[in-house]
């Protein structure tokens, strides 16, 4: 399993909301209303998208009633998943609160704030994260802000955090000092920091964390105000600058622009990938690794879709499944590491669904007619009904007329892809739509 694979987020939605006031003295912050979800079924919703199948929130104020939402809401979210929330008994801060939760850890996890959402690609900082030698014990997400008093200031030198200082006051923010020799390639490091030379890189509230870190945390203390000052002076912490749209919701104004904003924001038009002939190279039937050869530009394609804010999907019919060359195990494997190895460049696949019945199948148990299977809009149905999709702001892209027969019953828009460099092909389509033309 390459590095970059992190399964695992912990969430820390442990604080009291005490600057919100009256508007979370019954209810946790992190569970209150924003567009007639808790705020964090958006981040956990998000986060699904990286390849985050268990969830571990760390509570305490209110515990009952965040242990009550959060049941409420997990089946709801668009992909199944695991999820526990771990009570501490009294107030441990950040870093006691993880401490207290070892046993539960991943040797690699996301740590993640419970009260905000950066709308931006995660994978570069699960990639850049990888790469990291053994000496790293975290990678921090970066963004670029005027005003950096709400938050943890940074310097960076290349891709080093220097320094570090949480909620600085103004006049001591630290100025912004990036090197183009960041770990993701040039042109995606300056649309990352372009607007924000005159500003201050702040801490996003995402890490990936080795949970070596756990022997730097005692049973009460701050990972932001103790811990991470200690580790940068150390030169053990990365930091991956990323841009887009960011919330917080610790105080009454950006709560109630959160209820306005924040659904919009996250409401993605969505990519619909075929596989075999698109996403790889067409050889009837490809149920292993080791025939599986991706598409000229496939990866590149994924990337600018995701960086783009687009979703993600893939829907693909496996006949070979019902024709015995291999069993639906074999095409969950494939399918994720598919996924996994586009994480890897810098992209993602949100979700995938595949079709394993055949009329003339040769098992019997896969032997029938399916409204999943292509022409049939089945699969694409069900993503647009799990991720709640507005199919007028979806586009399937495949090789076959089935897939145009696919697009047409799910009533959008469809490409069919002639074979060549699948992202040469996809990066019109996707510029005509974000500028709003059919």
């Amino acid at each position: 399993m390459p590095a970059a694979l992190i399964r695992q987020c912990v969430i820390l939605a442990g604080g009291r909301g005490t600057r919100l006031g009256a508007l979370a003295e019954a209810i946790p912050k992190p569970v209150l209303e924003v567009g007639g979800k808790p705020f964090l079924f958006w981040l956990m919703r998000e986060l699904q998208r990286f390849g985050i199948e268990r969830f571990l929130i760390l509570g305490g104020h209110l515990a009952p009633a965040l242990i009550h939402e959060v049941e409420a809401f997990t089946p709801t979210l668009p992909k199944a998943t695991a999820v526990e929330v771990l009570a501490e008994a009294a107030l441990a801060g950040t870093g006691g609160a993880l401490l207290g939760a070892a046993a539960r850890l991943d040797d690699r996890f996301l740590l993640c704030n419970g009260d905000s959402v950066f709308d931006t690609n995660l994978a570069p900082l699960l990639a850049a994260a990888a790469a990291d030698p053994p000496s790293v014990l975290a990678r921090l997400l970066l963004r670029g802000t005027e005003d950096a008093s709400r938050y943890g200031a940074v310097t960076l030198d290349a891709d080093r955090i220097s320094a570090f200082s949480e909620r600085p006051k103004p006049s001591s923010c630290p100025r912004m000092r990036v090197s183009t020799t960041l770990s993701a390639p040039k042109e995606d490091v300056d649309t990352h920091i372009r607007g924000h030379d005159s500003g201050s890189l702040v801490n996003a509230g995402v890490y990936a964390v080795d949970r070596r870190i756990l022997a730097r945390l005692s049973p009460v203390c701050s990972l932001e105000r103790e811990i991470l000052p200690t580790v940068a002076v150390e030169g053990a912490l990365r930091g991956t600058v990323a841009d887009g749209w960011f919330i917080d919701i610790g105080v009454p104004e950006d709560l109630a622009r959160a209820r306005t904003e924040l659904p919009a924001r996250l409401a993605r038009p969505a990519l619909f990938l075929d596989r075999d002939g698109v996403l790889n190279i067409e050889r009837g039937h490809v149920g292993t690794r080791d025939r599986f050869q991706w598409m000229t530009g496939a990866r590149e394609a994924v990337r600018h879709a995701s960086n783009a804010g687009w979703h993600v999907f893939v829907v693909t019919n496996q006949s070979g499944v019902g024709r015995g060359l291999y069993d639906e195990q074999a095409v969950r494997t494939l399918l994720g590491w598919t996924a996994d190895e586009i994480r890897l460049a810098g992209g993602t696949i949100d979700d995938a669904r595949y079709c394993p019945f055949h009329p003339e199948a040769k098992l019997p148990e896969y032997r029938r007619v399916s409204d999943w299977r292509k022409p049939g809009a089945g699969m694409l149905l069900d993503l647009m009904r799990a991720w709640s999709l507005d199919p007028t702001r979806c586009v399937m892209v495949g090789d076959k007329s089935t897939d145009m027969g696919a697009a047409a019953g799910a009533a959008m828009e469809g490409h069919l892809f002639p074979g060549g460099d699948l992202h040469a092909f996809l990066e019109p389509i996707l510029r005509r739509r974000s500028e709003g033309r059919r």
